[in-house]
């Protein structure tokens, strides 16, 4: 079984996101260095970031894992976007590694119909720049997996392996899997044979050891829909079987494997309990 979690608040401060993590008894969690729906926040202060450590390490809780603004587009073809974009992003990892946070994830980008090939190249141009301005970091930008709604880049594995093989830092990089995203965009994993065989595919593209961290969530959509709805556990076209696969493989027993399901707490409890249940 993996380190399973959910996305916690930060409301408050980011030290009681550990509490809350803890009460839902999560094992790992995600969460916002700041507020995701603004571009720019108050730097973090030594103080906020060593009481965060502080409960972090005095918790039960095993991993933390930072998903960045939402906002941010690091495939923009808007130059004044596009900066915005990269000046947050490298304020989302040095927040990381202020915070002592190993994973840093995020939505590869939009290319805004300026077609993919470009969208790509200047993914790669964003992560060399804020690579550059960050030499020394410590924390792992995970490229999460989508399901291709729209302009979203990083919907096949053949486009995270271009981006990760162009990348100078290849040892900065990751991937983060969400089953929703993954499905959406047509990687199915609802039979043990298929399952094995999309890791299989993963692993022949991009390499199981980049993979780092999950995102459990079911999908309202059905394969190949191209359309990002996530739903709860067993509610959706994915049903039960693949999360039984992934919380008894091997493999995976010590990554983060973060809910970010609808409903709240309440129903982030309901997810874990039957995600546990599963384990055997």
């Amino acid at each position: 079984m993996g380190l399973l979690g959910a996305h916690v608040s930060i409301g408050g401060g980011l030290e009681k996101s550990v509490q809350c993590g803890e009460e839902l008894g999560c094992e790992s969690i995600q969460i916002f260095s700041k507020n995701q729906r603004q571009w720019k926040a108050a730097p973090l202060s030594d103080e906020s970031a060593a009481l965060f450590r502080s409960h972090f390490q005095k918790s039960d809780i095993r991993s933390v894992v930072i998903h960045d603004s939402y906002l941010i587009n690091l495939a923009s073809p808007d130059i004044h976007m596009l900066n915005k974009s990269r000046d947050a992003f490298l304020d989302e990892m040095n927040r990381a590694d202020q915070l002592d946070v190993p994973f840093l994830v995020f939505h590869p980008g939009s290319h805004m119909k300026t077609g993919e090939e470009a969208g790509l190249r200047c993914i790669v141009e964003s992560l060399e720049h804020v690579l550059s301005k960050q030499p020394d970091g410590r924390v792992q930008l995970l490229l999460e997996t989508t399901s291709g709604q729209g302009d979203h880049l990083g919907y096949c594995f053949e486009q995270l392996a271009k981006i990760i093989s162009l990348v100078s830092r290849k040892d900065r990089l990751g991937v983060c899997y969400d089953t929703s995203h993954t499905f959406e965009s047509g990687y199915d994993i609802r039979t043990e044979r298929v399952y094995e065989e999309t890791f299989e595919q993963f692993d022949r593209i991009i390499g199981l050891d980049l993979l780092k961290v999950f995102h459990l969530n079911d999908s309202k959509t059905d394969l190949g829909s191209r359309v990002d709805r996530h739903e709860n556990i067993g509610e959706g076209f994915l049903g039960l079987e693949p999360f039984r696969f992934l919380v008894n493989d091997r493999r995976f027993v010590d990554h983060p494997m973060i809910l970010e399901t609808p409903g709240g707490d309440i129903f982030y409890k309901k997810n874990l309990e039957l995600l546990r249940s599963l384990v055997g």
